[in-house]
């Protein structure tokens, strides 16, 4: 009789036992099964973070595009090329004795619609500079040069050394020396020039307006 008593908690105690020993067993079995599954999810759950993390080529060329915007408009509108890269449009060469008939060249030249930046020795000069110095600097800073081709340019030392400075400046570049003839026949046009054409001034408007016309289409070149 106190046998069967005995055993009877004994047996009791081992059930409960038992059943935390099977539910420990089921819930370490599970957990495996759950990290499979995670691992084992829709191709668009894990696309979904690397998305966030690196943008679509789209947005990244987008929020690039205004920087190409900004170089291209400083490229055409800083002044670093064309019409605006130098100080002058004309630098006009001529003779002393020819200063009203230059002055009357750059007053058409300045005051037409275009409005022409011209050089001007004697005017436009900085005073005290070294005559060559300003004459070498006015022809590197001038996109045309205007020769006042006259007798007294083609007798004048000083006149041809401008003459030559000039074409080799640009000696390859057309359209920027413009040789106005004025008060000499064609056989006295100069041999260094033998290889462009002149504007002649006998017209009416002295030639003016054929040189304006030869400016403008070399700075359209250039623009």
């Amino acid at each position: 009789m106190a046998s069967s008593t005995s055993s009877a908690p004994h047996s009791r105690s081992r059930k409960p036992l038992g059943k935390m020993a099977d539910w420990f067993r089921q819930a370490l079995s599970k957990k495996p099964k759950k990290i499979l599954e995670s691992s084992d999810g829709p191709s668009s759950d894990v696309s979904q973070p690397s998305s966030q993390d690196h943008p679509p080529r789209l947005d990244l060329s987008s929020t690039s595009s205004p920087t190409h915007v900004v170089a291209g408009s400083s490229g055409s509108g800083s002044g670093s090329s064309g019409r605006w890269s130098k100080d002058y449009d004309v630098c006009v060469c001529h003779s002393e004795e020819d200063l009203a008939a230059a002055q009357e060249l750059v007053s058409y030249l300045e005051g037409s619609t275009a409005s022409l930046r011209c050089f001007l020795q004697l005017r436009d000069a900085t005073p005290g500079g070294a005559i060559v110095s300003e004459l070498c600097q006015a022809l590197s800073n001038s996109h045309c040069r205007v020769l006042l081709i006259t007798p007294g340019f083609l007798q004048d030392p000083w006149c041809k050394y401008q003459m030559l400075q000039a074409l080799s400046e640009a000696p390859g570049a057309e359209g920027r020396t413009i040789p106005l003839m004025s008060g000499l026949a064609r056989a006295a046009y100069p041999a260094e020039l033998r290889f462009m054409y002149f504007v002649d001034g006998r017209g009416p408007d002295g030639g003016f307006r054929q040189v304006k016309e030869a400016v403008m289409r070399y700075l359209q070149t250039i623009s």
